[in-house]
This record gives C-alpha cells, sequence and structure tokens, in this order.
C-alpha cells in the first residue's frame, strides 16, 4: 500500500470518527442532556451552530422571540445555553443572585484590556464602577448641558442651512453629534465631529466607533486564529474595520497622556464645577487594593463608555425620527407641547424642564420600548454554588446545572402582549393613560418589565446621560423641524438587523429635515 493511500485512509478514517463523535454528541445533547426536558428546537438542543447562523445573519433578536411565541417564557436555544421571558426570573438572576456574565462579553474588550462591561465577575465589575459612578449621577450631569446643547444647536443649524432640500444620512450625524457630547464631558475637550460632518470630512473616530460593534460580533464567531488571518486581509476599508479599537486606544492614550501632565503640571482649573471622566478616573484608586487606576484600565474603562455612548442613542434618535415622519399625529402632539416649552426654538431649556413635559417622556419610554438600542440576550453562568441548591439552579420549575448560560432580552420583554397590548405599534399615549381603572397597576407592571438599559446591578452605568440627550435631541429636532422620509427609508430598509446593538438592514437611515415656520 503507497504512502499516498496510507494518508488517505487515515484522512478519512478521523473525519468518521469526527462525524460519528458529533451525531453522538448531538443524540446526547438532545436525549440525555441535563437540559433536555427543557422546551425547544431539537435542532437547537443538538448544536450551537443553529443560533450561531442566525447570530451571523443578524437576527438573534427575532429569532429567540419566535422560539418564545412557539415554546412558552422557557426555551433552549443551545445545548448549554437557556433563554427565558419572565420578570420574576429576570429579578433573581440579574438582582437577587447577581450571576456572573458569560463568556460572550469578552468579544468587546478594548485595547486587549477589560472594562467594566467586558468584566465577568460580579465583584471585580463593582470595585470598576465605583471609579465613573459618581460622574453620571443626575446633579453632576446637569454640570454639563453646555456641552450637550452647543454641539446640538450646532447640528441643528448645519440642518437648517440644507433646508430640507436633500436627506441626510442620521445614523452617521446623530454619531457624530454623541461623539462630540462624549468626548467633551469625558475628557474635557473638543473633537468638533459636527462640524466635520458639516464640511464632508470624515471623523476617523466616529467611524472606528461605529465599526467597533460589527468587529465584536464577529470576533464572537470567529476563532482567533481565523481572526488574525482575516484581519491582513489587504483591502482598505476592512483593514480599518479590524483596526476600529486600536485608533479608539490611539486617541484615548493622548487624552490621558495630556490629562496627567496637566494634573502633574499644577495646570488643571481645579475651581471649575466640572471634572471630566477622565480626571475622575486618573485620581481613582481601587477600594480592593487603595492603588490607582493604571493607564491601562483607565484607557479602556474610556474607551468602553465611549462605544457604549456613542452608536446606541444615535440609533435610537435615527428609529425615533423615523416614527414622527410616519406619525403625523404623533409629531403634532410632540411639537405642540414643544412649542410652548421651548418659545425660542433655537434655544435648549434646562433638563428640569424637558424632564416635565409628560408627551416627550412618553415619547422616549415609547421609542425606548421598541427601538432600544441594545435588545439582546444578556447572557449570565449559574455558578458552581447556588445559593439556592447545591446541584443546580431552579429556573421556572427547571434545575438548571452549573455553567448553563441563562438570559433574557429586551427584545421579548417589551413585546410581551400582555404587558403591552398591540406591541408593535408605536404608541406613547400608553404611557399617558392615567385616569382609567388599575391604570397605576398597569403603568406599574409596564415600568417593571422595561429594561432598555440593561437591568439588575450590571444596568448600563450611562443610562442617565443618554436619557438627558434622547431628551434634548429629540427636543430640538422636533421642535426646529417637520420630518419627512424619502421613498428608499421604509420598512424594508428599516427592518431591524442586530448585533448586540441595532441598526436598519440597509446600514442608513435618509430623512429629510424640513425647517418650520417659527
Amino acid at each position: 500500500m503507497s504512502s499516498v493511500t496510507i494518508i488517505h485512509s487515515i484522512a478519512v478514517t478521523a473525519l468518521l470518527i469526527i462525524i460519528a463523535f458529533a451525531i453522538l454528541k448531538g443524540i446526547y445533547n438532545v436525549f440525555f442532556h441535563p437540559l433536555s426536558a427543557i422546551p425547544g428546537p431539537w435542532y437547537a438542543a443538538a448544536s450551537d451552530l443553529w443560533l450561531t447562523t442566525h447570530v451571523i445573519r443578524l437576527e438573534q433578536c427575532k429569532i429567540v422571540q419566535s422560539l418564545f411565541e412557539r415554546y412558552g417564557p422557557i426555551v433552549r436555544v443551545g445545548p448549554n445555553k437557556v433563554f427565558f421571558n419572565d420578570l420574576t426570573s429576570t429579578k433573581s438572576i440579574y438582582s437577587v443572585h447577581k450571576f456572573d456574565k458569560s463568556e460572550y462579553y469578552k468579544s468587546l474588550v478594548t485595547n486587549n484590556n477589560d472594562h467594566a462591561m467586558t468584566t465577568l465577575e460580579h465583584a471585580p465589575h463593582s470595585v470598576r464602577r465605583k471609579g465613573y459612578a459618581p460622574h453620571y449621577v443626575p446633579v453632576n450631569l446637569a454640570k454639563f448641558q453646555p456641552e450637550m446643547h452647543e454641539p446640538m444647536l450646532e447640528l441643528v443649524n448645519n440642518v437648517t442651512n440644507i433646508g430640507g432640500k436633500a436627506s441626510i444620512e442620521c445614523l452617521t450625524l446623530f454619531r457624530n453629534l454623541m461623539v462630540d457630547v462624549l468626548v467633551s464631558t469625558s475628557y474635557g475637550y473638543r473633537i468638533h465631529a459636527v462640524k466635520k460632518w458639516a464640511t464632508d470630512n470624515e471623523d476617523p473616530l466616529s467611524t472606528a466607533i461605529s465599526d467597533f460593534p460589527k468587529r465584536g460580533i464577529l470576533r464572537s464567531v470567529v476563532p482567533s486564529w481565523a481572526w488574525n488571518v482575516v484581519c491582513r486581509i489587504p483591502v482598505a476599508r476592512w483593514r480599518q474595520l479590524c483596526d476600529s479599537d486600536k485608533i479608539m486606544a490611539e486617541f484615548v492614550s493622548e487624552r490621558v497622556y495630556q490629562a496627567r501632565t496637566e494634573i502633574n503640571s499644577g495646570r488643571l482649573d481645579e475651581s471649575s464645577e466640572t471634572t471630566p471622566l477622565l480626571h475622575r478616573l486618573l485620581k481613582h484608586r481601587y477600594s480592593s487594593t487603595g492603588q490607582m487606576m493604571p493607564d491601562s484600565d483607565i484607557i479602556s474603562e474610556a474607551m468602553g463608555h465611549m462605544i457604549a455612548g456613542s452608536d446606541t442613542s444615535s440609533i435610537s434618535l435615527s428609529y425615533f425620527l423615523w416614527e414622527l415622519s410616519r406619525r403625523p399625529d404623533v409629531a403634532a402632539k410632540l411639537q405642540t407641547e414643544l412649542d410652548e416649552a421651548m418659545p425660542n426654538a433655537h434655544v435648549i431649556p434646562d433638563i428640569s424642564v424637558l424632564q416635565s413635559l409628560p408627551y416627550l417622556n412618553a415619547f422616549i419610554k415609547e421609542g425606548l420600548r421598541i427601538y432600544s438600542a441594545a435588545p439582546s440576550p444578556l447572557e449570565r453562568v449559574v455558578p458552581q454554588s447556588s445559593t439556592k441548591s447545591s446541584e443546580g439552579f431552579d429556573l421556572m420549575g427547571f434545575e438548571l446545572p452549573p455553567g448553563t448560560v441563562v438570559a433574557t432580552q429586551a427584545w421579548s420583554m417589551h413585546r410581551n402582549e400582555t404587558i403591552f397590548p398591540s406591541p408593535d405599534t408605536f404608541s406613547p399615549e400608553r404611557w399617558l393613560e392615567t385616569d382609567q381603572p388599575g391604570s397605576a397597576e398597569r403603568l406599574a407592571r409596564m415600568q417593571q418589565n422595561m429594561m432598555p438599559f440593561g437591568t439588575g446591578s450590571r444596568v448600563c452605568g450611562g443610562q442617565n446621560l443618554a436619557q438627558i440627550m434622547l431628551k434634548v435631541m429629540v427636543a430640538a429636532m422636533a421642535r426646529n423641524f417637520d420630518v419627512v422620509a424619502p421613498a428608499e427609508t421604509n420598512e424594508k430598509s428599516m427592518d431591524i438587523k442586530d448585533s448586540f446593538v441595532i441598526f436598519p438592514s440597509a446600514m442608513e437611515c435618509k430623512l429629510i429635515f424640513n425647517p418650520r415656520s417659527l
């Protein structure tokens, strides 16, 4: 027998062994695995491949929702993965027991280092959170309103100059706005991304922030060796996406160097009422060790906040304004309220005024319900030693062994028709019906099921900033413009895709902004 024949025979035998092992493993997963009693399609139980294909196709949220509709509020979506759509279980896992995150989040590390979002264990995350939490309390954020209003009004002026003569791609426009706000409030530095947009100049930082979530979803499904190979493909735009992490890290590193120089030289204005996030981190000591926060942690943390705050708010706002373009009834009510609250359309009121406007706040709530920018499964892991059982964790009557990945998703919690009647209908009025019998209890149930910024102890640390900016942006845009959708912006182009965050299937949201007669 020739050596070629022998090699061929060995290869065939090895392939048959691999196939046989995969079949036997699939049979075990479907029929004999500890999770085999949990409802769900057999092909999902057999292998992670089925769910992975939907992740790659950017439709995980929708396919998981379809499983809930078919099998009920608990469903097995993988050999070792169980998703649920239940408020009591949500509180138990995310708030009471505070399960650690799954390895999925490691695909979102920045500068090859953890930040708060990618720190899997609860205790180390709590230590990290103390460094930035004071920056995001409402009373502190209120001091940064000039840094929020200035680029917003600059954007309004630029859009007014276009005069409704051409459609505007909103995802890019509002991402540039959020980059301006976040860089200003985080570093005390102006990048003028909105001004660059007005002169048709691409802002590299804004583009890198947009690329990073796509990079993350690819890294989560591609082996490390394959990722290293594909990132060497000599295509400029592809390399730019692969290098998005590096581009952001270089920008933040420079800000860290400048801020540290200011602090060490005594040039920092200590009398200023506003302290940027970066300066807080540079002075922060970890409570667990008493040591100063190292630069590597500061850089990755600052990057994480910049990423989390930019695309999310710009995506949600784009969808909000698209709703205004096709709902003249909603637009009319919102504009009537804003016309009274903002007699001068080019002066944005204090946040305390915006927070007192019933229809504006109902509009924001309803927008976050349907268009939550991060509606994806929030994966957690059943610990080795559960407080409820030494054997496993009881989830809705099913015992889950340690190591099981569990999750709920805002997409489904926000579309529970027993809580939100006609869940696919955009209706701010559902938050204003307070004069009906049982309205207080109904509103409380709706609020309990809302989780646009996550839930429990790992809820988004920047949610207060996001809420303020959404109010500012909606108020300024709706007060100054009537929104019209051109023909290319429709149900098909705006169909939601998800890669942890959502975005339109067309990868753009073009709208026309006609200046109102003020």
